[in-house]
């Protein structure tokens, strides 16, 4: 089946951990490389935020990534693309008219904007993946959400127009269902993690003898890092490693890297708070594996991969019971789960699982038999059962018969 994927403002080709590059990157690249792999033809579409950056690119054998021009090529915060987004769909309905794929796959909302005009113009199947919503960004940070105003009610109408909604998760389905989504039109398709690169064994990076606690990610507030600086105040002796934002040389100028810096001098914990900046994905595996917990303390996460990244390593992770974490870290299973903003309370559970190695081997072993749950394989099967729904409805029963018996619909 021929495939086009939408992802404005992500590219499957940008480097994780930089501004607005973070895990619908990961999973966009990653599901695209998992159906190539089964055997479909993906082409994903990104805007151009760079001149030098060609036409179109391959990603791998099947996957072809294309930049559309829409504004300056150069990079321009997400929320600020909607002006752009008009050239943005005129070009990827001239793309589309000259491929003619059989289903188009927005991911994030501006995406879904452009695929929801482009679909009705073609009679394209459509199925949407949100990955963040407006209305629980604009809940949980009022005044400090800087999402166009009209967000929320342009997701809205993306929800109804689109054949299939892909939630990453319980929670997500839930918010849409209550945003006036058709529960019957959304199907519960995970993100995933590559469990043949993370894996439990193998080498691990340079570390001190304190206990590390990890933290990886982009260097925004959401992620609640400012929690896991305020709870190590509260933890004897451990050192704590921060990984993601800027590559180390430029992260001292990063303006949430200083805020974060500055909280750990001022509680005193300055000399045990390591923020290393950009780790590349070739080194990552070492250094999840020479920490003794994974720290996920978002206060919202739509899904999350790092906390299955870290279960795939056999590490365990102490997480806060948001979004996807409340799907794929289970409590006293293959980790800890509690409310966002207590570092009180993560500080506590922490101290604890330091003391208890057994524990902690447990919830490791626990952890990767979970994660094997999680393969792009499984996601990538997933998506294409909510690629037949989107097609089946579009098309009349008498060709859906015919095309189910020739095996003509996947």
């Amino acid at each position: 089946m021929k495939i086009a994927m939408v992802s404005e403002h992500a590219s499957p080709l940008a480097v994780v951990g930089e501004v607005d590059a973070g895990g619908q990157n990961v999973h966009v690249a990653a599901l695209a490389s998992a159906l190539a792999l089964r055997g479909h033809r993906v082409d994903v579409y990104t805007r151009r935020d760079h001149p030098d950056l060609p036409p179109s690119a391959p990603l791998r054998d099947g996957v072809m990534v294309h930049h559309l021009d829409a504004g300056p090529a150069e990079h321009i915060a997400k929320d600020e693309l909607l002006p752009h987004m008009p050239q943005f769909t005129q070009q990827l309905q001239a793309a589309l008219e000259h491929s003619q794929p059989g289903v188009l796959h927005g991911h994030f909302w501006m995406s879904g904007l452009a695929c929801t005009q482009v679909a009705a113009s073609l009679d394209i199947s459509l199925v949407q993946t949100f990955h963040a919503l407006g209305s629980v960004k604009r809940r949980l940070q009022g005044a400090a959400d800087t999402s166009p105003e009209q967000r929320i009610a342009l997701e809205r109408d993306v929800a109804e127009r689109a054949d299939r909604v892909i939630a990453s998760c319980t929670d997500e389905k839930r918010e849409l269902v209550r945003m006036g989504a058709d529960s019957a039109r959304v199907d519960i398709v995970p993100s995933g993690v590559d469990c043949d690169w993370f894996v439990p064994d193998g080498p691990r990076a340079p570390r001190t003898a304190r206990p590390r606690l990890l933290v990886v990610g982009r260097l925004v507030p959401r992620k609640g890092v400012d929690d896991a600086i305020t709870a190590l105040q509260w933890i004897e002796d451990a050192e704590l490693v921060i990984a993601g934002g800027p590559n180390a040389d430029d992260i001292r100028h990063d303006a949430e890297a200083r805020r974060l810096a500055a909280l750990a001098d001022e509680l005193g914990v300055a000399d045990r708070v390591h923020l290393i900046g950009q780790v590349p994905h070739t080194e990552l595996t070492s250094l999840i594996r020479s920490a003794e917990l994974m720290l996920c303390l978002p206060w919202y996460e739509p899904f999350g991969i790092v906390p299955l990244e870290a279960m795939a390593c056999g590490i365990p992770v102490v997480g806060a019971a948001v979004g996807g974490l409340l799907d794929t870290v289970v409590d006293g299973v293959t980790g800890a789960l509690l409310p966002p903003r207590r570092p009180r309370a993560v500080a506590a559970t922490v101290t604890a699982l330091l003391g208890d190695e057994p524990r902690r081997r447990a919830y490791g072993r626990a952890g990767r038999a979970r994660a094997l749950k999680y393969t792009w394989d499984q996601v990538a099967r997933s998506t294409e059962r909510s690629y037949l729904r989107a097609v089946m409805s579009r098309r009349p029963e008498a060709e859906l018969v015919a095309a189910e018996q020739s095996g003509g619909l996947l």
